[in-house]
């Protein structure tokens, strides 16, 4: 634990056993064995608590960024354009006006002039709009394969 070896162990203990005497080695041991005990107690319960609050504070962080993340995906929704089919603009149609047509007259030797025809509008043929694909660096979309 603390890098001492056995035969450190024993000089403090041939050191102790001089100094104290054998009388009141025995009872300095199981002192000093308690007082280790609570050390490592006190160690424990302090670590312990410090990893109850750093776990705590990465929950909390854990869930901050959850919400952040959930608000970002909203604000793609709203800002990103839906995939809907575009409504094809039309030009405007030109109104064709047809030439008088002369018709002759049973009854007259001159030809008179018909009405013009209706005016007919013309309108162009619009194929069908292509699906849009999507942006090649669409977020929302999965990552594609090499």
């Amino acid at each position: 634990m603390f890098g001492i070896s056995f035969s450190e162990l024993l000089l403090v203990g041939l050191v102790a056993l001089l100094v104290l005497g054998p009388e009141r080695l025995p009872h300095a041991a199981r002192t000093a064995g308690l007082w280790v005990g609570r050390l490592k107690r006190s160690f424990n319960a302090i670590k312990q608590e410090v990893e109850r609050e750093i776990g705590a504070d990465e929950i909390r962080r854990q869930l901050h960024n959850e919400h952040i993340l959930s608000l970002e995906q909203e604000a793609r929704k709203i800002f990103t354009p839906t995939q809907q089919e575009p409504t094809p603009v039309q030009p405007e149609a030109t109104p064709t006006v047809a030439a008088p047509v002369v018709e002759a007259s049973p009854t007259a030797a001159t030809p008179v002039a018909a009405e013009p025809a209706a005016a007919t509008s013309v309108e162009p043929v619009v194929p069908a709009a292509a699906p849009v694909a999507p942006a090649p660096q669409d977020p929302t979309l999965p990552p594609r394969a090499p």
